[in-house]
């Protein structure tokens, strides 16, 4: 590890020391110059191995103790209404090599964010004693090293994850006294390497899983819940059973009392009924048997023997009935039995008569037969509803496909012949392409729309070339002001291909429904073709006008007061790469090959940037024969790069924000060189990264930056990460920057 990186993992702790408001089991890290060399205590340890941060254990002193937890801050129980816990879970994850996390009684509070997951190394994730509130988060199941999930003592709520048999390393699965809800999957069934599963003080209900399966599982803890079936049988090699405080009904299996590895039962609590196994008194390693508050009835055999290991066995508030055998009288292993509330012959002043057993049974069996009655209702009732439901679901089906054909006959099959690579007719007839854009809410951007050309000529003076702004990625740009007086940018394409109207508008209406808020709005479009319709031989594409330039132009030294600060250039960056997560991971199927360069991404007069050019292989299959660079100034020297992967074509865009002014064709062959070698040299930095960027930035979040610039033009495109984790590289490089920059800000105004 270099200096640079281990000094990078310092601060990140002495983040985490600041995001959990500086608690006293923190203190050490005041002096500790080394935090790998931190004396380790019962409630604080730093473990490193070749000063990697390995492992991190916390422990302080804010129990959970609020009973109601309404996922706000307590004062006094939780951290402060200003502790952001997707902030702190994104400082933790930058401790990439951890395997152990344990943070306890923290105060921590809020919802468990997906990213949690990033810390792939991780083996033991523990969080007991918090206030984490909502689902357990499903990207944990990618990951794969995880031994040990425990979460005890939150207000997590949803159902128990059906994903637990993802993690072939999982052996503990604690989730006690949490708000669970729900049933258990069958998966769980499924979890071989399974050692503790522990979901007591939940409201999980339903039946219990067959659990044959869990050949590893010692301890099976899922105490006060809402479980009502019946007990299946348990593994041969489980010790523990604890499943007291249920509904569970029906017999004990005959199973349990071959489980020789068993020592603890507790099955108080519950609906059980008939006699307990005899074997399981006599097994060699049972110590705690708990039977009280069932329904257990008729008499335990005289000749029932304990085994030598068993000292406490409790019976009582039961229907037995008889005596009680001579194991369960001595006292000469001090053996500790309790048998009160029964109907038993021995000690009569702590027993029922035997009448009350008796009745008891028999109104049990009375109120069955009326439950029986009554379900036998509830269902043919239920029956009866639901075939009405299918009745009325078949008619509204038939209703809504003959919709569905009558539409699909406005569009010939011959629609597919014109169709782009991945778009077939079908997708695009159907609008089965977007999954997610209504997620965002109403967009402030005014509806798409028709105009026609003579609106346009007379938004740009008949195309006048005092409206002419340049050549795109494809076509020339107008700008163009509406009758309503809005600023609007037309582009003229020329198609390559011919297209029939219709299938033509249909691409355009993809397009049109591509809304996000750094994405460059399309407004509308206008299509000029045969008089018969048959063909389209030119489109105009309106978009929204953006006052500030591209991005190139706030890099340059020729306008010295729209240069860019590193924190504005990091706002930048982010927003482009939400636009390009969007239309990665927004759209079915995804949009990628987006023109992604800085000439294309644009800013709008609050400097709010915007991708353009995007999508544009929708309704042009030749977008790259004839590529135009921009009037008036040099096109990047990478921009003739055929970039099929927008990740590595973003990883230039984060190269020429660094290097700012400084771009020249000499410094874009270094750029290559430093692709396959390293961008953390100091000399790399002074040679290539703008003054501008140097004077303004945090040597963490410069190194952040710099880090996952050289990971997206690897040429290794398997190496290459998600445009997800980019954007989150860049958000925590933000959030660093901005933390320093209150720092300064801070010391500037003690100094005053």
């Amino acid at each position: 590890m270099t200096v640079m990186e281990w000094q990078m993992q310092t601060q990140v702790l002495q983040q985490l020391r600041k995001h959990l408001e500086f608690p006293k089991v923190l203190d050490a890290w005041n002096s500790s110059a080394d935090i790998c060399f931190t004396p380790p205590s019962p409630s604080l340890s730093v473990t490193c191995e070749g000063n990697t941060v390995t492992g991190l254990r916390i422990t302080g002193d804010k129990l959970a103790k609020v009973s109601s937890f309404e996922g706000f801050s307590v004062p006094d129980q939780t951290l402060s209404q200003d502790f952001s816990v997707d902030s702190f879970v994104t400082t933790l994850t930058r401790l990439t090599n951890l395997k152990v996390v344990i943070l306890v009684s923290l105060g921590i509070w809020g919802p468990l964010p997906d990213k949690i997951h990033r810390l792939y190394s991780l083996q033991v994730l523990d969080l007991s004693s918090n206030f984490f509130y909502g689902s357990i988060p499903p990207k944990i199941a990618a990951m794969t090293m995880l031994q040990t999930l425990t979460l005890d003592g939150n207000s997590f709520n949803g159902t128990v994850p059906n994903w637990f048999d993802t993690l072939s390393n999982l052996t503990i699965v604690s989730l006690k006294s949490n708000r669970l809800t729900g049933t258990l999957p069958r998966s769980i069934g499924r979890i071989k390497s399974l050692t503790v599963l522990a979901l007591s003080g939940n409201r999980i209900s339903g039946s219990l899983p067959d659990l044959r399966g869990l050949a590893s599982l010692n301890v099976l803890d899922l105490r006060d819940n809402n479980l009502n079936s019946m007990l299946p049988q348990m593994p041969k090699e489980i010790v523990n059973i604890l499943l007291s405080k249920n509904s569970l009904s029906g017999v004990i299996p005959k199973q349990f009392g071959e489980l020789n590895m068993l020592q603890h039962v507790d099955l108080s609590s519950n609906f059980l009924h008939g006699t307990p196994p005899e074997a399981l008194f006599s097994l060699p390693n049972i110590s705690y048997l708990n039977l009280a508050s069932n329904m257990l009835n008729s008499s335990l055999p005289s000749r029932l023997k304990c085994g030598s290991q068993l000292g406490f066995v409790d019976l009582s508030t039961n229907l037995l009935t008889g005596g009680l055998p001579s194991c369960l009288q001595s006292n000469s292993n001090k053996r500790i039995v309790k048998f009160g509330g029964n109907c038993l012959s021995i000690d009569p002043q702590h027993q029922h008569k035997e009448n009350y057993c008796k009745n008891a049974e028999t109104d049990k069996k009375v109120s069955k037969g009326r439950h029986a009655i009554l379900m036998i209702a509830v269902i043919a009732v239920a029956s009866v509803v639901v075939v009405l439901f299918f009745v009325l679901f078949f008619i509204l089906c038939r209703r809504n496909l003959k919709s569905a054909i009558a539409k699909q006959r406005l569009i010939p099959k011959r629609v597919a012949e014109n169709a782009p690579t991945g778009f077939s007719s079908e997708l695009l007839a159907n609008a089965m392409y977007i999954s997610q854009a209504m997620k965002l809410g109403p967009q402030v951007t005014p509806m798409h729309r028709v105009f026609t050309l003579e609106e346009l000529k007379e938004a740009t003076h008949k195309f006048d070339q005092s409206a002419y702004i340049g050549e795109g990625s494809v076509g020339k740009l107008y700008k163009g002001r509406l009758e309503n007086g809005t600023y609007v940018a037309i582009r003229c394409l020329a198609l390559y291909k011919r297209y029939s109207v219709r299938n033509f508008k249909l691409r355009l209406d993809m397009l049109s429904k591509l809304r996000h808020p750094h994405l460059v709005c399309l407004l509308g479009h206008c299509i000029e073709g045969a008089p018969d319709g048959s063909s389209v031989d030119q489109v105009f594409l309106v978009y929204e006008y953006m006052p500030s330039g591209n991005l190139r132009s706030n890099l340059s030294e020729s306008s010295p007061e729209k240069i860019l600060k590193w924190s504005e250039r990091l706002a930048v960056l982010i927003g482009v790469a939400k636009a390009v997560h969007f239309l990665h991971t927004g759209i079915i199927p995804g949009l990628s090959n987006n023109q992604l360069k800085t000439s294309n991404i644009l800013l709008d007069e609050h400097r709010m940037a915007k991708l353009s050019d995007y999508g544009l292989s929708i309704i042009m299959e030749e977008i790259n024969k004839n590529q135009a660079k921009a009037d008036g100034h040099k096109s990047s020297p990478w921009e003739s790069r055929k970039v099929e992967d927008d990740v590595y074509g973003f990883g230039f865009i984060i190269l020429e924000t660094l290097a700012g002014s400084r771009i020249s064709e000499k410094d874009a062959v270094l750029l290559d060189e430093m692709a396959a070698s390293t961008f953390s040299s100091q000399d790399w930095c002074k040679q290539i990264v703008d003054p501008m960027v140097l004077s303004t930035s945090s040597q963490e979040s410069l190194s952040t930056v710099i880090a996952i610039a050289g990971k997206c033009v690897s040429s290794n495109p398997s190496s290459r990460p998600s445009i997800e984790d980019v954007l989150w590289n860049l958000q925590y490089a933000a959030q660093v920057q901005a933390s320093a920059d209150g720092d300064q800000r801070s010391e500037a105004a003690s100094q005053t």
